[in-house]
C-alpha cells in the first residue's frame, strides 16, 4: 500500500500521476492544485482507465487529504516559456514552493518530497531550508531527465540499448550541466571506442561531445518550442524515482540533493550520482572525475549560489 500525493496537475502533475497508476506504483494517488475542477477532471479521465491497470484509487483532493503520504510529489509553479531559462523563473516559484511547504509538511511530516518544479536545484534548496527536513528526505528530480536525454541520444548514435548506455549529466539541471565524459561508457567499452570495439565494424558516425551535450542542454527547450511544454520525458523520469524510493533495493541516480563538502561543495543542491531507495537520497558516489570535471561541477555550483543569494528565500 504506496501513497503518493502529487501537487499541482497541470501537464506534468496529471502525466505523473497517470504514469504512475500505468505503472502500478501506488494504490493510493491524490491529487492538489489550486484549480480544483483541473483536478477533478484529471483524476476522473484516469480513473476511469484503471480497470485495465493494477487497481488505484486516484483522487482530487485538498492537503488534508495528503496525510500519511509515503511520497509527495511537487510539480506546481509558472511554466517556463519559450526562450525563457530556468532561472528566470526562479523567485516567482520560491514564493510558491515556501507557501505549498507552509502547507503540506504539517500534514505529511514523514513523507519523502519529490521536487520537479524548476528553477528545481534552487527549489529543493529552499523547500530544504524552509521546512528543516531531514536531507535525505528532500529530493530534487535534478538531471535525471537530461542524462535520459543523454542515454537516449548516445544510443541513437550507435544503434544500442539505451540501457547499455552508463552516462550522466551532473550539476544544475539548466546550462551549467555537464557530462563527464571520462566515466561514461557502453556495457564498460568508453563511448568512444565502443565502435572499433565491435567484432563485426558498423558504419557509425564519430560521436561528437559538443554535439551530444548540445542536444541535452537544447532538447527542453527545442520541445516546448514545438509543443508548447514537455512533459512525457519528466514524467516517466519521475516515476522511476518514485519506484526505485518506494524499492528496498537501493539505486544510483543522478537527483538534486544537499552537498555537504562534496568535492569541496557545500549549502548547495545539485546533481550526483546519489544512493537512493526507501531511506531516502541517504548516500552519494564520489565518482573518479577528473580535474576539468570538478572544474565545471564548481561552476555549477557557483552560478546556483549567484541566484541563491540574490533570492529572498
Amino acid at each position: 500500500m504506496n501513497k503518493v500525493t502529487v501537487i499541482g496537475s497541470g501537464n506534468v502533475g496529471a502525466t505523473i500521476a497517470y504514469t504512475l497508476t500505468v505503472m502500478g506504483l501506488a494504490s493510493e494517488i491524490v491529487m492538489i492544485d489550486v484549480n480544483e475542477e483541473k483536478s477533478l477532471g484529471e483524476a476522473l479521465d484516469i480513473r476511469q482507465g484503471i480497470p485495465f491497470c493494477n487497481p488505484a484509487n486516484v483522487y482530487a483532493g485538498t492537503y488534508a487529504d495528503a496525510e500519511n503520504s509515503d511520497i509527495v510529489v511537487i510539480t506546481s509553479g509558472i511554466a517556463r516559456k519559450p526562450g525563457q531559462s530556468r532561472l528566470d523563473l526562479a523567485q516567482t516559484n520560491v514564493n510558491i514552493i515556501k507557501s505549498i511547504a507552509d502547507k503540506i509538511v504539517p500534514v505529511a511530516p514523514e513523507a519523502t518530497y519529490l521536487i520537479v518544479s524548476n528553477p528545481v536545484d534552487i527549489l529543493t534548496y529552499v523547500f530544504l531550508k524552509h521546512t528543516g527536513l531531514p536531507q535525505e528526505r528532500v529530493v530534487g528530480s535534478g538531471t535525471i531527465l537530461d542524462t535520459a536525454r543523454l542515454r537516449a541520444r548516445v544510443a541513437e548514435y550507435y544503434s544500442v540499448n539505451q540501457k547499455n548506455v552508463h552516462a550522466y549529466v551532473l550539476g544544475e539541471h539548466g546550462d551549467s550541466s555537464f557530462v563527464p565524459w571520462s566515466i561514461a561508457n557502453i556495457s564498460n567499452v568508453p563511448i568512444e571506442d565502443y565502435g572499433n570495439a565491435l567484432l563485426s565494424k558498423g558504419d557509425y558516425p564519430e560521436l561528437k561531445r559538443e554535439e551530444v551535450e548540445n542536444y541535452v542542454r537544447k532538447s527542453g527547450g527545442r520541445v516546448i518550442q514545438r509543443k508548447g511544454a514537455t512533459f512525457y520525458a519528466v514524467s516517466v523520469s519521475v516515476c522511476h524515482v518514485i519506484k526505485c524510493l518506494l524499492s528496498g533495493i537501493d539505486t544510483t541516480l543522478t537527483v538534486s540533493t544537499m552537498l555537504n563538502g562534496e568535492y569541496g561543495i557545500d549549502d548547495v543542491c545539485l546533481s550526483l550520482l546519489t544512493i537512493v531507495g526507501n531511506k531516502g537520497a541517504h548516500n552519494k558516489i564520489m565518482l573518479p572525475l577528473n580535474d576539468v570535471e570538478i572544474a565545471a561541477l564548481h561552476n555549477s555550483a557557483a552560478v546556483l549560489k549567484n541566484l541563491i543569494k540574490d533570492l529572498d528565500i
